[in-house]
């Protein structure tokens, strides 16, 4: 019996938040905000994967601008009608379009300063037959994670906010060392989006975690 084709390792960019703690009100939309080099922060986290990854899906909540950039810079974007039921429903909808991938490379809209070597290297973590990969610095796990497609269907079944976590608490996995503050920095408030982050101690970033 022939083996199905699997496509290379897939990127998957979660961008269906409300990021209702950068404001409350609903106004601004964090992932439309410019960063200090002009890119806006969805835009600049889905260029870091789209310059190592040929196929990146980007989940959102509606057809929105945010929808609009992340395709014209070349993302396959799904929007995902249950988003407000949590970080789990928007990777089930991205993964539902990519369940022939090798593997996946899940990333935060709000996490702009991933560089791209921490994405490669995460690729190549699954491409040698890492089952979980996840990017550490200094002891610290961050984001990114990589998955193989051995954890396709727990991936699936994940529910609420949480994202993946629970995968990783409850299965060994593969620590990917990185020099990349970037992998423990997201924008969770307007004073994110001016980067003097990138020369704070380690242990004054914010926790993000898929």
């Amino acid at each position: 019996m022939t083996s199905p084709i699997l496509l290379p390792i897939i990127g998957v960019l979660l961008a269906a938040g409300r990021g209702t703690r950068f404001d409350p009100s609903g106004v601004q939309d964090k992932l439309q905000q410019p960063l200090p080099d002009g890119d806006k922060v969805a835009v600049a986290a889905a260029r870091t994967m789209l310059a190592v990854l040929s196929d990146v899906i980007a989940v959102v909540r509606v057809e929105n601008a945010v929808a609009a950039s992340l395709r014209a810079l070349g993302c396959t974007v799904v929007v995902c009608e249950d988003a407000d039921r949590g970080m789990g429903a928007s990777l089930a909808c991205a993964l539902r379009q990519a369940v022939d991938a090798s593997g996946w490379v899940i990333a935060l809209g709000d996490m702009p300063y991933v560089l791209p070597t921490t994405i490669a290297a995460l690729r190549d973590a699954l491409m040698d037959g890492a089952d979980i990969a996840v990017p550490v610095r200094n002891g610290r796990r961050g984001n990114p994670v990589g998955f193989g497609r051995e954890r396709l269907p727990q991936l699936l079944q994940v529910e609420g906010d949480q994202g993946a976590r629970a995968l990783l608490h409850a299965n060994p996995w593969t620590a990917v060392e990185v020099d990349d503050q970037g992998i423990h920095h997201d924008i969770d408030s307007p004073a994110d989006l001016e980067g003097e982050w990138n020369n704070a101690p380690d242990n004054s970033l914010p926790r993000k975690r898929l």
